[in-house]
């Protein structure tokens, strides 16, 4: 494919599924969803909070790996499992994104038993 690269490199996590962690395609960055998973891609379970972060830890790797930062972020897609998680998701969600936010949507209930939280992204990269 043509103008298109598969982001990848020490620090971005694998999977085991058929995904590539991210695309880059002209000047965006397009992030598949990030899990509770180890460098590996096995799901490491925890308290929302802890899957939350590692979520986004995940996702700051494959920024990192792409060049870009959390300040990149033009969109973001948050699939949280349990609408008592929304508050502490909120005050998560800070630590990771400043004003002015990316546009965000947040999906609730859609994950079944297996995750707390899961989060997809496309990032903006000018430079390319």
């Amino acid at each position: 494919m043509k103008n298109i690269e598969v982001i990848t490199g020490s620090g971005v996590p694998k999977s085991h599924l058929p995904f590539s962690p991210a695309i880059r395609a002209g000047n965006f960055v397009f992030i598949s969803g990030q899990a509770s998973v180890d460098d590996e891609g096995k799901i490491v379970e925890d308290s929302f909070a802890e899957e939350c972060r590692r979520s986004f830890d995940n996702l700051g790797k494959i920024l990192a790996g792409a060049g870009l930062g959390f300040a990149d972020v033009v969109q973001v897609r948050n699939y949280v499992n349990k609408q008592e998680d929304l508050a502490e998701f909120n005050q998560i969600y800070r630590e990771y994104f400043k004003e002015p936010f990316p546009a965000r949507t947040t999906i609730m209930g859609c994950l079944g038993t297996l995750l707390k939280f899961e989060v997809d992204a496309i990032a903006y990269s000018p430079n390319t």
